[in-house]
């Protein structure tokens, strides 16, 4: 287990809301949903809407890419603070179909300005089981800038 920047789960929460969604234009547009940023893991869901499909009616590429980068960003935030993305690859293993879509980072190596963390993302819908849609790999920076 990795050790949190945060106070308590319920602060990192209402951190995650104010800034990471609030603030970010996309996600917030997106109303992407943080459920979990502590001690190194990262959850996060999102309502698939029409407009974020692509022509086969799958979530679009860029839509399971923004969970994967949010769920790897926001576990390392849990553990360094302030990020940004360096890098990430992402496998896209079937097609985002459902109602929604869980993605949760976990971060495999943290150090004082880099941390590596994995992602994987589900699409979900009731009464179905989840569907394993992508799994994702980041170099997320710490920018050493103090949240407020």
């Amino acid at each position: 287990m990795t050790a949190s920047r945060f106070d308590s789960p319920e602060a990192s929460i209402a951190y995650m809301k104010r800034v990471a969604v609030a603030r970010s234009g996309f996600s917030s547009w997106l109303d992407v949903e943080p459920v979990k940023v502590w001690q190194g893991e990262s959850e996060l869901t999102l309502a698939l809407r029409p407009e974020m499909t692509q022509h086969h009616g799958f979530a679009h590429g860029a839509i399971v890419g923004l969970m994967a980068d949010n769920a790897c960003a926001w576990a390392g935030a849990s553990v360094v603070g302030d990020v940004v993305t360096g890098g990430y690859t992402i496998d896209f293993l079937r097609p985002a179909k459902g109602e929604r879509l869980r993605a949760k980072g976990t971060v495999i190596k943290a150090g004082k300005r880099q941390v590596v963390v994995r992602a994987d993302v589900w699409a979900e819908s009731a009464g179905e089981a989840p569907v394993h849609v992508a799994a994702a790999q980041a170099t997320i920076v710490a920018t050493g800038i103090v949240p407020g």
